[in-house]
């Protein structure tokens, strides 16, 4: 198989694949509410939806040190699982109905979130996938360990760097937080709850 269809293959359609999936299924949830007459469903699918992906920033606070049990990587797992199950919540949530530019901003901002939160993962695990390749590669060579250092400090570099995109992912985030937020207050102040 050439080169240019096995980097598709493994980097590009994983990274495709999951962000159409959660297009697809929503679409399809959506439409089986249609179909069924059960839209009231729909507009309380925001508040789990939402409660997912509050849940899913543990991860970010265990990274901060802001709390101290959990193992960062089955966390890591679990950042992703709820923040994609909430975003599906929070899509069927808004469905196909153009009545609310704010409720709109925020579905925007959360799927760049998720754009963003899908990239830094593929990003940084093709870069610890080819760093530690290059570190077998070089010990079958037998380099001696100070030397494979000396050689992979560049990609070490370009790999600390590639970490470091969670500091476009959290601006992002924090777009999201605040148009999410705005649309809730706003959900409160002016919904007929009569």
């Amino acid at each position: 198989m050439p080169l240019k269809a096995r980097l598709f293959r493994r980097e590009v359609l994983p990274f495709v694949g999951a962000f159409a999936l959660l297009a697809l299924v929503a679409l399809a949830l959506d439409g089986v509410l249609h179909l069924l007459n059960l839209l009231w469903i729909g507009r309380w699918l925001g508040i789990p939806g939402t409660l997912l992906i509050i849940g899913s920033s543990a991860y970010s606070l265990r990274k901060r040190k802001l709390i101290q049990s959990g193992h960062p990587a089955t966390l890591l797992r679990w950042h992703e699982l709820l923040a994609w199950l909430g975003s599906l919540l929070v899509l069927v949530h808004a469905g196909v109905h153009f009545n609310a530019i704010l409720g709109w901003l925020a579905v925007g901002a959360m799927l760049i979130n998720v754009g963003s939160g899908l990239t830094g993962k593929f990003l940084l695990d093709r870069s610890r996938r080819r760093l530690e390749q290059a570190r077998q590669r070089m010990r079958g060579r037998g380099l001696p360990e100070s030397e494979l250092e000396d050689q992979l400090y560049w990609d070490s570099l370009t790999f600390d760097a590639v970490k470091k995109w969670r500091a476009v992912h959290l601006p992002i985030t924090l777009a999201f937080a605040v148009l999410a937020t705005a649309h809730i207050a706003a959900i409160f102040l002016f919904w007929g709850w009569k």
